[in-house]
């Protein structure tokens, strides 16, 4: 995939398929048991002024609702919120690709 690196987080079900994730986990429980589990990794920088709330996108009902956030640094976001601009990529926060699978 073109851009890969920075498409990456773009969209749920472009991070789930990078996850190996699919509708076949779909209701499953979170626990080591089932092989389905979360745990810590590296953190992104979270102060308040690094996350942006906006509006939902790609749904019919509730679109109003700002009910979406985003690191402002990541160049992984499909639809920015108005007004907000991209980071260059020598500003942007990069993910640990060493940790995903």
């Amino acid at each position: 995939m073109p851009n890969e690196n920075e498409r990456i987080a773009s969209g749920p079900g472009l991070l789930a398929n990078k996850f190996g994730l699919n509708r076949s986990h779909d209701n499953s429980q979170i626990s080591i048991e089932n092989g389905l589990w979360i745990s810590k990794g590296r953190s992104a920088p979270t102060n308040m002024n690094s996350i942006i709330q906006t509006t939902r996108i790609g749904i019919s009902k509730a679109k109003d609702l700002p009910w979406r956030w985003y690191l402002k640094n990541s160049r992984s976001i499909s639809k920015r919120a108005k007004g907000d601009r991209s980071p260059s990529s020598l500003q942007s926060w990069k993910p640990s690709f060493d940790e995903l699978p």
